[in-house]
């Protein structure tokens, strides 16, 4: 019976997609808009990229959670450390959650805070600090948890890939996704580090 090896090409787009884009959100947030004041122009400008943002990774995680539900998708890939296999699964299963509870949060204190009117009409002008609304600190908090899901993330991809040398990162690339029960028993039995086929 053949062995599902690759996760759905739609999934893998949307995957790099949402790489880069939370990690761009992450770092607008901690790194740009927490230094610059509430009149300066590219506070504006940074909070509109920030808010539409938040609400596309939104709808592209439930649509690559969706997606996820409907397609056939890879078996779960062992650490040979039961459990850092624990902390995998929980750490996917909590990535989601995170990125949910952040874009919640960010919306409710960009309604709080008047951000549709003020950034996408010019209605009004921005409080002075964002600290007085309730939500900010839990925004706060789930930032920095999701900075920090994200480096395990990295640091389990090179594991697999240099401690490993499963190719694991060759689930998320596009290429062949079902394989012949022996010929992948062949291909794991010769691992390599390449990324894609």
């Amino acid at each position: 019976m053949p062995t599902v090896t690759r996760y759905h090409p739609v999934l893998v787009v949307l995957h790099w997609i949402l790489a880069f884009m939370i990690t761009a959100a992450l770092a607008l947030g901690a790194l740009v808009m927490v230094h610059l004041p509430s009149n300066a122009p590219m506070k504006y400008e940074a909070l509109r990229s920030h808010m539409i943002g938040g609400v596309l990774i939104l709808v592209l995680m439930g649509l690559r959670f969706t997606i996820r539900q409907l397609t056939a998708i890879p078996a779960p890939a062992p650490t040979g450390n039961g459990l850092l296999d624990r902390l995998a699964k929980l750490s996917h299963r909590g990535f989601y959650s995170l990125v949910l509870a952040q874009v919640i949060t960010g919306l409710v204190m960009a309604f709080q805070a008047h951000l549709p009117q003020i950034l996408l009409f010019g209605h009004g002008t921005l409080p002075a600090t964002f600290w007085t609304f309730p939500t900010r600190l839990p925004h706060y908090l789930i930032s920095r948890m999701l900075m920090t899901l994200i480096a395990i993330h990295v640091a389990g991809a090179l594991y697999h890939t240099f401690i490993r040398r499963d190719r694991l990162l060759r689930r998320m690339w596009f290429g062949k996704r079902l394989v012949p029960a022996g010929e992948q028993s062949l291909a794991q039995a010769q691992p390599t580090l390449q990324v894609s086929s």
